[in-house]
């Protein structure tokens, strides 16, 4: 790994064994998808490797236990894979996939060495012998699995734990065979541990527990041996195996936390694990409620057989829940590792039960790191998870001698700054835009700037003040703090007043450089370390560089193109001068460039210098740059990172690499040189990890010029769900996305590796709530208890155990005399004074003498002045003046440790209520009771405390306490906004109705808003609810029917109904409706529409619809049965349209004889839109376009328009066969016309004689009644001939229902026999041939094809034209034409004739455009009537025709040759011609 010291990711949480030790003293833990491996030792660890291959988060690790075969491991894993490693070779030997639901334990066999164990949530163990690849599962009972533990004495007995507490001990040879059940714990299984010596004699029992065979209080069985069990019952058990029943229980004790209160209002979740050492048979370690360890002495008698770990100095103990245990044998010494919740990896001498070394870890990716100008070796880090950690990496005794910070943080650290002078002084800066300032040194919480970036705070920088804080003759801050956000902006904090308001730098630009267009949004900025110079990256790519004070601005640097992400000035103290000047910069296009700027700072111009060529320029990694750093021991040498997953070391002047660091699993965000060592460098990623390495170990020179790191390409996890970030406010590589949600780590909850695979999100790891030594405070234990408990409802490493993702439990507390707090002394309100009455007994008795002098002298000459100074303490025992004074100096030594509320209290003592009003507004410790206190100065300075107040309530969330106070002032429109603002929309119209005027604009605005938010998010009735209120029940009956079920359409169009809304009920019914008819609840439609007076038309249809469907459901045409029906429905042996007109009369109360109704239903029907059909259109929606012309129809006839009638039925018959369904089209001709061409001669005579339009009506309706009996008998010929038959499926170009795609079902309508010498008797009438073979309509479906044949060929140009880009074949090689002809079953007449090749194939497109125009004036030509109606084709009549005439000889010979002629005439188009030849010859 080439690598110095490394700190490495944090181990999972909530897995019953997911560490392990090995002989040797290895360590192998799971982090996230990566099995880390350390070398343990007493007094120290190192990592030394790392095991990669899973996918998802690891749910278990540990070793194989055999002498000689420790540097095997076996691994399980969230992907469902069991891994056997050699952890020596870092390699996978083999792998099994047997599981299919998440594994949650593992464990390797301490007797058998070739057997691995594991279980999974559904309850499935599965015993795996590697050696033999051989997997076995068993199903012993239908639980989740929370742990499983092999018997070290017997190989076939496995102890498994399950979540509902129960245990069972099963024997695997006995195909899972349960032994015992083991009863007595109440809720799930953390952890099971087996005695490492057989046998049941070493444990000390009650009289009443022991068996008839005990003596001396010991149990002596044969066989079995112990096992003990921790669960979240809060107990500890130990079992006999050989019984099947428990000798022992121990309850954990309540221990009381050292360093902080215990909050009983807070209790954490717990997690109880427990080890059974191998050298110690009668002692047991657990954990225990609040991260401490303890261990049972189970020989012990009395109460307490429990000692705690690391008793005798405060900070040994974890500060949160431990997870795993493991020991081992280390020389002379017996070691215990522990991990925890808290992210510390301990080492325990089980002798000592002393703490023997901690290594911190990292649960979050490394965003930033910053090493102290002023305290050497001191570096500070930004992660993650949520907190800041301080690393002292010169300390001698321990080398991961760090502290942790996390008080008022709350988000990930993406920046942090060191002051440049003043010691302990620490910027940060947050992923929710946070920026803040800490004193490392103190324990007081820091400083938080009132001035907030809208999304990721990306760099912070300190430097010389600029207007407006240059101003003024006063105390001024030598130095301000600089931070540049995701939104583009630039803030310069005052530290002396972050509760002030930020200034935004691009004002001071704006007016300096007089600037009027808008400026490009920044994404980071740099000081030069002289502070006369401003470096500022731009989104766009450019660097503008401005002088100091006014920022004037000195030169452009157009050099980049795409977002700047670092930018670095060179260190100044360099002996040559002419580098002081080097500004280095990255971006996301992976090339740094060098500047030298020292033209531009020396010499400005009048005018802004552009500079478009670099210094230096460094090429060689393959992914965006993240961040930069210059060595301060070399002359130009510079460090940089990429997303390539690398670290660079570069000279700069001669532009040349001189070495690349490989040792990280992911890509790299920041990096810094030591100050101490020009051979080290430091370099954090979002592999959880930071590296030390150094620069003259490393064997490679340069990046990868491939990708090797494949894997470090990130893919999106579909779940939250998360939507695409915009790149433009955000800044690539390093930086979070601004508009990410600051909790996105709490909220995700996947795995580990899913972080890392992607750039967009965000490592799923939760704030530290525990406080480390340095960071108590006497005055926060409240806030840490509350910090603590929302923390502990996430895991590390991503997906929790099974329990986790439920809401934890509330437990009962019991009351214990042990548990009493001791009562803490009150912090003193005057600690100067009171501290020096603690002196020397002399120096206290010479006080009283100086102050006797000053009481009872007059004379001046007294060297004394009470209440400050050395005689501070005497101001309590003079007057008021020096009462004042001790006080002044009293409340200065409270600022400087922070106590702000004592300061407040003395100014209220003095009466000074402004002043402490004041103070606390400025350290933001406003109070209720100093709110309360606030109107005895007057309405204006109460008011000005309110709305501080506010400000503060704010930033702690506390938005509804915060609008009150400002309802309390009579600022009722502010508090309605401000909690408008924060999404709190209920409260706000709660409080604007109350106090409010009903018309208040402000009122409709709060509903109309939320509304629209609650439309977005899904919840339509509360929207609709909003705008019912708002007075828009329009939009309220539209958000309604969003849902577009049914029960949401009916009550949206019932709503619209009653809001008068008259259209839109209408448009609601309607669809409504039509959903319930398609679901053929004719019942409930009708229903619907029965409430609208004006839907009687829809009605009407509606029970059209009803009939045909019931009709059709006799036949083949229909195969869905309704849901509900009518009895009016019921088929009859009544013809269909009187059957209509009876039900129209008798259930809707149609008049017949009132022609006022029947002409606006007439008009109705009209105005319903009937689209196309289609032969995808399904057959639910087809019969309700039927149904429409037939109504429509039926409504023409009750007016005597019998020539609208005609056309109804035509379009009624007509839609089958437009769409290939030839059923239908014969069964709507059976049910219209059941006397055939009788039932139309009927209705022509009622026809208007010289109404040309009708009379081609009734001739298409005649045609297809005709067609259908021409199929009829047709079909029933051709069963009788297979050769016949299949010359029939050959045939191309004919609009046959097999060519169609249409159903074959209408050979089952052949009538009865005398229907059948019906129909042949009607084919040798020559009227009915005289119907069907139409010459007008011949030509015109002649002219049609022909117009479809070229524009098939203009396609065909088309496309050939644009294949004249691809290369001509090789010599030899035959150009690819279509030499055989398509079959023409498979391929329609037009395509046919486009893909064979002939003369018209070679006509140019001018030719074939001067054709399609001819044949589109001739078309023209043709009668508009005679083109408007469908009609069977002709040519196709033709050909059946004949084949009628060649198998029966029934058709006479004139009507041969007249159906030969149209043939010859109308169908010689290549694919036609071809199927009437093969048809009849």
């Amino acid at each position: 790994m080439m690598s110095e010291r490394v700190l490495c990711a944090s181990p999972n949480w909530y897995s019953s064994r997911c560490s392990d030790v090995n002989r040797s003293g290895v360590m192998g833990f799971g982090a996230k998808n990566t099995v880390y491996l350390l070398r343990v030792t007493p007094h120290s660890v190192s990592l030394t490797g790392e095991l990669s291959g899973h996918t998802e988060r690891v749910s278990g690790f540990a070793f194989c236990p055999h002498e000689g075969l420790e540097h095997l491991g076996v691994s399980s894993s969230d992907d469902k894979t069991v891994k056997i490693w050699d952890t020596g070779l870092k390699t996978v030997l083999t792998e099994h996939t047997a599981h299919q639901s998440t594994i949650t334990s593992v464990h390797w066999s301490p007797v058998d060495k070739g057997l691995v164990v594991s279980g999974d949530e559904k309850g499935i163990v599965v015993c795996f012998w590697y050696g033999r690849n051989d997997t076995h599962s068993f199903f012993p009972e239908p639980r989740t699995i929370f742990c499983l533990a092999c018997s070290p004495h017997r190989e076939n007995h496995v102890a498994v734990g399950y979540k509902d507490g129960m245990i069972v001990l099963i024997d695997i040879s006995k195909k899972g065979e349960v032994i015992h059940r083991l009863r007595g714990h109440d809720e799930e299984i953390h952890g099971l541990a087996w005695c490492p010596e057989p046998g049941e004699e070493h444990l000390y029992t009650r009289t009443e527990e022991t068996s008839a065979n005990t003596s001396n209080g010991l149990t002596e069985m044969e066989g079995g041996g112990y096992l003990a069990s921790g669960s979240r019952d809060q107990t500890v058990r130990i079992w006999s195996t050989a019984r099947g029943k428990g000798v022992m229980t121990l309850k954990l004790p309540f221990l009381k936390k050292r360093g902080a209160g215990v909050d009983p209002g807070v209790k954490e979740r717990l997690w109880l694990t427990v080890h059974w050492p191998k050298r110690r048979p009668s002692q047991v370690v657990s954990s225990c409620f609040g991260g401490e360890l303890v261990a049972w002495d189970l020989t012990k008698s009395g109460k307490q057989k429990w000692t705690l770990l690391g008793s005798s100095t405060d900070g040994q103990n974890h500060s949160r829940i431990v997870f795993n245990l493991s020991s081992v044998h280390v020389g002379d010494r017996e070691l215990l590792i522990s991990t925890s919740m808290d992210r510390e990896i301990k080492c325990w001498d089980l002798e000592s039960l002393e703490c023997c070394w901690t290594l911190p870890t990292l649960g979050g990716f490394v965003y930033s790191m910053s090493f102290s100008p002023v305290g050497t070796g001191c570096l500070a880090l930004g992660v993650g998870d949520n907190m800041i950690r301080v690393w002292n990496t010169l300390s001698v005794h321990n080398p991961f001698d760090m502290k942790t910070y996390w008080q008022n943080i709350k988000s990930k650290v993406t920046a942090l700054a060191w002051h440049p002078v003043k010691e302990g002084c620490l910027a940060f800066g947050t992923d929710d835009g946070k920026v803040g300032v800490y004193e490392v040194y103190s324990n007081k919480p820091p400083q938080i700037s009132s001035t907030y970036h809208r999304r990721t705070v990306y760099s912070l920088d300190w430097g010389p003040p600029i207007p407006p804080l240059s101003f003024g003759s006063g105390n001024k801050p030598s130095y301000s703090l600089y931070s540049c956000g995701g939104e583009g902006i630039i803030y310069q904090h005052d530290p002396w007043k972050l509760s002030g308001e930020a200034n935004n730098v691009d004002k001071l630009i704006r007016d300096t450089n007089n600037i009027k267009h808008k400026l490009s949004p920044h994404t980071d900025l740099s000081w030069k370390p002289d502070g006369k110079v401003l470096a500022v990256g731009n989104e766009d790519g450019s660097i503008e560089v401005y002088g100091a004070p006014s920022l004037k601005l000195l030169c452009s640097v157009q050099q980049h193109h795409k977002i700047i992400n670092a930018l670095r000035w060179h260190h100044q103290h360099s002996d040559q001068t002419e580098l002081h000047c080097l500004l280095a910069s990255g971006s996301s296009n992976a090339i740094i460039y060098v500047h030298d700027l020292r033209s531009a700072i020396d010499n400005p111009s009048e005018s802004p210098v552009l500079l478009t060529e670099a210094f230096r320029t460094l090429s060689g990694h393959t992914n965006k740059i993240t961040s930069l750093s210059w060595s301060p021991h070399h002359d130009a040498r510079l460090v940089t990172v990429s997303y390539d997953g690398t670290a660079q070391v570069w000279d700069v002047l001669k532009e040349e690499p001189l070495c690349n660091y490989r040792g990280h699993g992911g890509r790299l965000l920041c990096v810094q040189w030591s100050p101490v060592d020009p051979d080290l460098v430091w370099t954090g990623g979002d592999d959880f990890t930071i590296h030390e390495w150094a620069v003259s170990k490393q064997e490679h020179v340069r990046p990868p010029k491939s990708k090797r790191r494949v894997e470090l390409e990130k893919k999106k996890v579909p779940q939250k769900k998360t939507k695409k970030k915009k790149k433009a406010a955000g800044k690539g590589g390093v930086k979070t996305e601004g508009n990410e949600s600051p909790m996105g780590e709490e909220e995700r909850g996947g795995s580990g590796a899913d972080e890392a695979q992607s750039e967009e999100e965000e490592e799923d790891e939760d704030r530290e709530s525990t406080v480390s030594a340095v960071t108590h405070s006497t005055g926060s234990s409240k806030e840490a208890s509350a910090d603590r408990c929302t923390a502990e409802k996430v895991q590390n490493g991503g997906r929790s155990f099974l329990t986790v993702k439920k809401e934890v439990k509330e437990e009962k507390k019991k009351d214990k005399p042990e548990l009493s707090l001791k009562k803490r002394k009150p912090r003193s309100m005057l600690p100067l004074s009171t501290s020096m009455d603690h002196r020397p007994k002399e120096e206290l008795q010479q006080d009283c003498l100086t102050l006797a002098a000053v009481k009872h002298s007059h004379d001046e000459s007294v060297n004394c002045v009470p209440g400050s100074g050395e005689h501070l303490h005497l101001g309590l025992f003079t007057d008021r003046e020096a009462l004042c004074r001790m006080f002044q100096e009293e409340e200065e030594s409270h600022v400087e440790a922070g106590h702000y509320d004592s300061v407040v209290y003395l100014r209220l003592w003095k009466g000074d209520l402004t002043g402490a009003l004041h103070v606390a507004t400025e350290k933001g410790e406003l109070t209720d009771h100093l709110l309360s206190l606030a109107p005895m100065a007057g309405f204006q300075v109460w008011s000005k405390a309110v709305e501080a107040y506010v400000k503060q309530l704010c930033l702690q969330e506390q938005f509804l306490k915060a609008a009150s106070h400002l309802v309390s002032i009579h600022k009722i429109y502010e508090a309605i906004s401000l909690l408008k603002g924060h999404q709190l929309y209920r409260e706000a119209i709660a409080l604007a109705k109350a106090r409010l005027q009903p018309d208040d604009p402000v009122l409709k605005d709060l509903y109309m808003s939320w509304a629209a938010v609650l439309e977005k998010d899904g919840h339509y009735t509360t929207a609709a609810k909003c705008y019912l209120a708002a007075g828009s029940s329009f939009d309220a009956a539209k958000v309604i029917a969003k849902k577009g079920d049914v029960m949401s359409l009916k009550t949206a169009a019932n709503l619209a109904r009653l809001a008068g809304e008259c259209d839109l009920s209408h448009s609601l019914s309607l669809r409504c409706a039509k959903e319930l008819m398609l679901s053929q609840d004719w019942l409930a439609a009708q229903d619907i529409l029965r409430t609208q007076d004006t839907l009687l038309g829809h009605q009407l249809v509606l029970c059209v619809n009803e009939l045909l469907a019931q009709r059709l459901s006799l036949t083949a045409s229909v195969s869905w049965s309704s849901a509900s029906s009518h009895a009016w429905s019921k088929p009859t042996e009544e013809d269909f349209l009187p059957a209509v007109q009876r039900v129209w009369q008798s259930e809707f109360g149609l008049a017949t004889a009132d022609l006022s109704q029947i002409t606006t239903l007439h008009q109705q029907l009209r105005a319903i839109e009937s689209p196309p059909a289609t032969a995808s259109m399904p057959i639910k929606q087809l019969l309700s376009q039927v149904a429409l012309d037939v109504a429509v129809s039926v409504v023409s006839q009750l007016l005597g328009d019998w020539g609208s009638a005609v056309e109804g039925l035509l379009r009624a018959v007509a839609r089958g066969f437009e769409v290939g369904h030839f059923s239908l089209m014969a069964e709507m001709c059976q049910l219209l016309l059941p006397q055939g061409l009788d039932s139309i001669a009927l209705c022509k005579q009622r026809l208007v004689e010289d109404d040309e339009r009708s009379l081609f009506a009734s001739q298409s309706l005649e045609a297809f009644v005709c067609y259908r009996h021409l199929y009829s008998e047709w079909w029933r010929l051709s069963c009788s001939s297979t050769t016949a038959a299949s010359s029939i499926q050959q045939t191309n170009g004919l609009q046959t229902s097999v060519e169609n795609g249409g159903d074959t079902s209408h050979e089952r309508e052949n009538g009865s026999l005398s229907e059948a010498h019906g129909v042949q008797a009607m084919l040798r009438f020559d009227g009915f041939w005289k119907v069907l073979l139409s010459e007008p309509h011949a030509n015109l479906q002649a002219t049609q094809r022909a117009i479809r044949d070229v524009q098939g060929r203009v396609a065909n140009l088309v496309e050939q034209h644009s294949r004249q880009q691809v290369p001509p074949p090789s010599l030899g090689t035959q150009p690819q034409t279509p030499s055989t002809e398509p079959d023409s079953s498979d391929v329609p007449a037009d395509l046919d004739n486009k893909q064979r090749p002939s003369v018209a194939d070679t006509m140019s497109l001018t030719a074939l455009a001067a054709q399609t125009t001819e044949l589109q004036k001739k078309l023209a030509a043709l009668p508009d009537s005679l083109k408007k109606y469908s009609f069977p084709d002709v040519v196709e009549c033709c050909i059946i025709l004949l084949y009628l005439e060649k198998y029966s000889g029934m058709i006479p010979r004139h009507l041969c040759e007249t159906a030969m002629g149209l043939l010859l005439k109308y169908g010689t188009t290549g694919s036609l011609h071809k199927a009437w030849q093969r048809f009849t010859l």
